[in-house]
């Protein structure tokens, strides 16, 4: 621990002030493979860390991202919400993607179950394809969904980088998750000419 309330009274009264959802303002001092560390531009400077902001990766965009520079610089300045007084770090945990909107509630409210949308498989797991839909939105179609249509080699439904068209089976809001289905040109159902 970095020290109780009796060591450093001043940062520790500083951060127990702050409310939940407050919105802090500072400058990106460093930036580590666990998160990024924030000079806060009020209260007390942090005793051993290079600011008293502390964001997380996951804190840092709603999108997946493979580093923290992908997003901020050191000396980049950053509004942030305060998410909780990290009692044991003495530090302030922050979000920079809580300032922004969620793409996937904005993609939610302009979709429906049962729609069909184009999309790009983005990576193949064991547990099925993931499907690029929009911008920074993906979605699973499970694996069970994946053999259930017709395959060209049985081991190898599809292939990052193909080019397929799905339907929309579930939108999970709560869990921000997107399940989808495959459509095949033999899934289509067509009319008789003589009707």
């Amino acid at each position: 621990m970095m020290g109780g309330r009796s060591e450093n009274p001043e940062l520790w009264t500083f951060l127990e002030s702050l409310p939940c959802g407050e919105l802090l303002s500072g400058t990106v001092t460093a930036i580590e493979r666990f998160g990024v560390f924030v000079a806060l531009d009020d209260g007390p400077d942090h005793p051993v860390f290079p600011g008293v902001g502390f964001i997380s990766v996951p804190e840092l965009s709603w999108r997946r991202i493979e580093a923290a520079s992908d997003v901020v610089h050191v000396g980049q300045r950053v509004s942030c919400v305060f998410l909780q007084f990290d009692t044991w770090n003495l530090e302030a945990r922050l979000s920079l993607r809580a300032t922004q909107p969620d793409p996937f509630e904005t993609f939610a409210d302009g979709v429906a179950v049962g729609q069909e949308l184009p999309g790009r498989v983005t990576r193949v797991l064991p547990i099925g394809a993931f499907v690029q839909v929009a911008d920074g939105i993906e979605g699973l179609i499970h694996l069970a969904e994946l053999r259930g249509t017709p395959l060209q080699t049985p081991s190898d439904p599809v292939r990052v980088g193909d080019e397929i068209t799905v339907v929309v089976t579930t939108i999970d809001r709560e869990r921000r998750r997107l399940a989808l289905s495959r459509i095949t040109s033999t899934s289509v159902r067509t009319c008789p000419d003589d009707l």
